[in-house]
C-alpha cells in the first residue's frame, strides 16, 4: 500500500511530531508498505493518507478529502489538538476528526477527552522506544548530585521550569540537581532558562541535545520529571519506562493514560510545593524511588515497536473498513 504521512515538522526537526512520523515510516515499511513523509501536501495520489495533528494539518486533510473522498484517512491526535485546539479552533480541528476514517490517540484516556461521536473510530497506540543503556543507580556514581532530568522543548505546554522552581524549595542538605535538555520555543523561553541558571544553583539548561546525548543524560539520571500541563502521550514516558528510569509526573490525562491512575509518582499539575515534596522523597527515601522504578519497569512491555506496529495496522484496517462502508 502507498501511504503518505503528513507532519507539520520539517525534515531535520527534533520535534516530537517529526520523530513520530519517521518512526512510523520505518514501522510501516517493515510491514511492507511504501511510505512518503511530507510537510506540504498538494493532492498527490496515495492509497491511504495519515496526518499527524488534526489542527496543524487541517489544510492538507481538506485537500486530500476533497481530492479523494472515498480513500482511507487516518488522523493522529496530538496533545494540543485534544487539550487546546479543539476549543480554540473547533471548526478546523473537529472537521479533521469528523472526516477521518480512523483516529489515533497516544494514551488510554484520549477517548474521555474528545467528543463522544468520534470515539468509535479511535485506536489507542502507545509510542515505542528502544531500550537504552540502563540508568545509573549506583550510590558511588562520579556525580556528587542526585540527578534529575527534564527532557523536551521549553514551552508553556511543558511547564518546563517547574522542576527547577521546585528544586529551589529543597533543604540546604539536598544534593539534587535538575538538568533540562530542550530547544526553547522562543527568545522569551531562552531568557527564562538563562535567568533560572543564574539564580538557581540546582539548575542547568543544556540546550537542544542529540539523541545520543539525551540517552547519556537519562543513563546518568536517578529520576525524570514530566511537568507538562497538556500532553497527547509523551514519547519521553516510553523512553523512561524502557530505560527503567523512575518518573515524577503531573497528574494530567496524558500522563495518567500512560502511567496509570495508581502510579505513585504523580503530583498535582502546576503545584510547585507538591513537586518539591516528591523530589525530596525520591532523593531521601530509597523505597519510594525503588517503587517508582518497579512501576516503570513493569510498564515497559507496552512500549515496544512490535505493539506500536500492530496498533498502526489496526488503525489502517479500521480506516479501510469504515471507508469501504461509507463508499459502498
Amino acid at each position: 500500500m502507498d501511504i503518505i504521512i503528513c507532519t507539520p515538522a520539517g525534515a531535520g526537526s527534533k520535534a516530537g511530531n517529526r520523530a513520530t512520523a519517521e518512526r512510523w515510516e520505518t514501522l510501516l515499511e517493515q510491514a511492507g508498505h511504501n511510505i512518503s513523509v511530507v510537510t506540504d501536501y498538494h493532492g498527490e495520489p496515495c492509497d491511504l493518507f495519515l496526518a499527524l495533528h488534526a489542527w496543524r494539518s487541517h489544510d492538507a486533510i481538506r485537500v486530500f478529502r476533497n481530492a479523494y473522498p472515498f480513500k482511507p484517512l487516518i488522523v493522529a491526535l496530538t496533545g494540543t489538538d485534544i487539550y487546546r485546539h479543539q476549543y480554540e479552533y473547533p471548526e478546523q480541528t473537529h472537521y479533521s476528526m469528523h472526516t477521518a476514517d480512523a483516529l489515533i490517540g497516544l494514551h488510554e484516556k484520549v477517548g474521555d477527552d474528545i467528543p463522544g461521536r468520534f470515539r468509535e473510530k479511535l485506536v489507542t497506540l502507545f509510542q515505542s522506544a528502544d531500550t537504552p543503556a540502563p540508568h545509573n543507580t549506583s550510590a558511588t556514581s562520579a556525580s556528587p548530585y542526585f540527578e534529575v532530568c527534564v527532557i523536551g522543548h521549553l514551552r508553556e505546554e511543558k511547564d518546563s521550569l517547574r522542576a527547577a522552581m521546585a528544586a529551589r524549595l529543597l533543604s540546604s542538605e539536598s544534593h539534587l540537581r535538575v538538568s533540562c535538555a530542550g530547544k526553547p520555543h522562543d527568545t522569551h523561553w531562552e531568557q527564562l532558562a538563562k535567568q533560572e541558571m543564574q539564580q538557581n544553583s540546582r539548575f542547568r539548561w543544556l540546550g537542544e541535545l542529540e539523541k545520543t546525548d539525551i540517552d547519556k543524560l537519562m543513563a546518568n539520571s536517578q529520576l525524570m520529571v514530566i511537568s507538562s500541563v497538556m500532553e497527547g502521550g509523551a514519547n519521553v514516558v516510553s523512553e523512561a519506562c524502557r530505560a527503567g528510569l523512575p518518573v515524577i509526573a503531573s497528574d494530567i490525562s496524558g500522563n495518567i493514560g500512560l502511567l496509570g491512575a495508581d502510579y505513585p509518582g504523580l503530583y498535582p499539575v502546576g503545584d510547585t510545593q507538591a513537586l518539591s515534596e516528591r523530589l525530596a522523597r525520591a532523593e531521601n527515601d530509597p523505597q519510594f524511588l525503588s517503587s517508582l522504578r518497579e512501576h516503570v519497569t513493569t510498564l515497559a512491555g507496552q512500549f515496544t515497536a512490535e505493539k506500536e506496529r500492530a496498533s498502526l495496522e489496526q488503525a489502517i484496517a479500521l480506516a479501510m473498513q469504515r471507508c469501504s462502508g461509507i463508499s459502498a
